[in-house]
C-alpha cells in the first residue's frame, strides 16, 4: 500500500465530502482499499484537520485499557473505535484486543524490542551461570563417553569370541 502524506489524505477526504467524487472511485484511484479510505473519512469526521497528524506509536497501558473499555461499553466496532481515538490504523486496536483476550492484562504492557543493553553485573552473572552449565554439561559428556567406552569393550570382547568360535560352527555346518 502506498504511503500518503497528511495533506494528500486530507485532499482526498475533502474531495469526497464535497461530493466531487465517490469514495470507491477515490480509493481505487489512490490504489487503496475502500475500507481504508472510509477509515480516513471517519477519522476526519471525528478530528477534523488534526486527523492525520502523526500520533505516538507506543501507548501506555492505561490508554489501551481505556480504549478497549470504551469499545466494550459503547459497542462500537474496531474501526469506529480506532477512528474515535485517532489511531493510525485499526489493526493496532485489533492486536491489543487479541493480546488482551489471549494473554490478559500483562500482554498490553509495552515490552522493549531489540537486544538488551549490556551491563557489567549481568555479564558476570551470565558467566557464572554458563560455568555452572558447562560443568554439568561436561559431567554429562563424561558419563556418555564412559558408557560408549564400556559398549566398545563389550563389542570388542564379542568380536574376539566370535573369531574363536567360527571354526567350531564351520565344522558343524560342513558335517551336515
Amino acid at each position: 500500500m502506498p504511503i500518503f502524506t497528511a495533506e494528500e489524505k486530507m485532499n482526498a477526504v475533502l474531495k469526497y465530502l464535497n461530493g466531487t467524487e465517490g469514495y470507491r472511485n477515490l480509493a481505487s484511484r489512490l490504489g487503496i482499499e475502500p475500507k481504508a479510505f472510509h477509515y480516513w473519512i471517519k477519522r476526519y469526521q471525528y478530528h477534523g484537520e488534526f486527523a492525520f497528524t502523526t500520533t505516538y506509536t507506543s501507548f501506555p497501558v492505561e490508554f489501551k485499557l481505556d480504549v478497549l473499555k470504551y469499545m466494550n461499553d459503547q459497542g462500537t466496532s474496531i474501526r469506529e473505535t480506532a477512528a474515535i481515538f485517532n489511531l493510525s490504523t485499526p489493526t493496532i486496536l485489533l492486536s491489543w484486543k487479541k493480546r488482551m483476550d489471549m494473554e490478559g492484562l500483562d500482554a498490553l504492557d509495552l515490552k522493549k524490542k531489540g537486544r538488551p543493553s549490556m551491563k557489567k553485573d549481568s555479564t558476570k552473572q551470565q558467566k557464572q551461570d554458563s560455568t555452572k552449565g558447562s560443568v554439568e554439561a561436561l559431567e554429562a559428556r563424561i558419563k556418555q563417553l564412559e558408557m560408549e567406552n564400556e559398549y566398545l569393550k563389550k563389542l570388542n570382547a564379542l568380536v574376539q569370541s566370535k573369531e574363536k568360535s567360527p571354526n567350531k560352527t564351520k565344522g558343524k555346518s560342513s558335517m551336515s
